[in-house]
């Protein structure tokens, strides 16, 4: 394994190293198998995913599905060169409604998800729990600069098909994505301890030489109308290879808190060489305010406002983080 670099150009000249056998929690590792033609990145999540999922107390299944969602907005949103936005949607008909994770570059992490409680059986995977509705995933460049959405259709499917969906369609980017959350208990000088951790890793392909970055037509294509067959363009043995690889990984390798993200690479891609780059911090951390807040209060319209006083004062309470934020009528202009 190389040693960490700043640049993804890396020099032949990069000195080689064992992969650091400390594991690096609520960060982003990006990774190179140029031998291969690859570029990702792998996420491990301990403490901030813990801290977004306990704050509401969510049942277990709807904890999973949101940290599920919360590991995918990190290995796309790491990716973002400016100090912008990457917002993860899904509205459904599920059990599970409606979730929204927010990364805002390059480190904050919030999320939120509404779910009927009723509906929720004991054993109901991702898919289920979400339904048919639709994956919004848009990337906030700044009030002066335009918005770009990508949107992919639920159909049943979990996250991870979604994702390979939104590559096909959208960035026509050869990509897999693995996505693993789950619980940790573990015993300290007070007793049992849980906690929420998880792990994903994404993988593309993309090769140098245009050529090889060629895919067949996505359905229908331009498949004559007389019958004839659809063009069709194999996959390149490096790619081919490269899924093999990641077709590997347990779930347990991607949240075990002992194998560190390094060594989990290398196990990987020892035989072809990985080169990896200095790990990319995560924390949780809402960005409401009071005076946000303040702010979005008296965008309403007087009557409205008049309307939210209770027990002679205004509360709203942030639906990411719980946060409480209590205003007089005069502060928030309900008079």
């Amino acid at each position: 394994m190389t040693s960490q670099m700043s640049d993804p150009a890396i020099s032949l000249e990069t000195p080689v190293r064992a992969p650091s056998s400390v594991p690096v929690d609520d960060a982003v590792i990006p990774f190179e198998v140029s031998a291969l033609d690859l570029r990702g990145r792998l996420t491990r999540l301990g403490p901030a995913l813990d801290e977004l999922l306990v704050r509401h107390d969510y049942p277990a299944p709807v904890a999973k599905l949101l940290g599920e969602a919360v590991v995918l907005t990190t290995l796309l949103g790491s990716s973002l060169k400016f100090d912008g936005r990457f917002i993860l949607q899904t509205q459904t008909d599920g059990p599970v409604s409606f979730l929204i994770v927010d990364f805002r570059a390059p480190a904050r992490l919030r999320a939120y998800a509404r779910f009927d409680q009723a509906r929720l059986g004991d054993a109901l995977d991702s898919g289920a729990l979400l339904g048919r509705g639709h994956l919004a995933m848009t990337i906030d460049q700044g009030p002066d600069m335009s918005r770009y959405q990508g949107l992919v259709a639920l159909e049943g499917g979990s996250l991870e098909d979604a994702a390979h969906e939104y590559f096909l369609r959208s960035e026509q980017i050869p990509t897999r994505v693995r996505l693993a959350v789950g619980e940790e208990w573990r015993r300290d000088g007070n007793g049992p301890k849980r906690g929420w951790r998880g792990g994903g890793m994404l993988l593309q392909f993309l090769p140098k030489a245009p050529e090889r970055a060629r895919q067949a037509d996505l359905d229908p294509g331009d498949a004559p109308p007389d019958g004839s067959a659809a063009h069709t363009v194999a996959e390149d043995d490096a790619w081919v290879e490269g899924q093999s690889l990641i077709g590997t990984v347990e779930d347990i390798e991607l949240i075990d808190p002992d194998l560190s993200g390094e060594r989990l690479l290398y196990r990987l891609f020892h035989e072809r060489g990985v080169r990896v780059f200095p790990p990319q911090a995560l924390q949780a951390q809402c960005s409401c305010s009071r005076d946000a807040v303040e702010a979005m209060l008296k965008s309403f319209a007087p009557q409205d406002r008049s309307g939210m006083v209770k027990d002679g004062k205004v509360a709203v309470t942030c639906e990411f983080c719980s946060s409480v934020y209590e205003f007089t009528p005069q502060q928030a202009g309900a008079e």
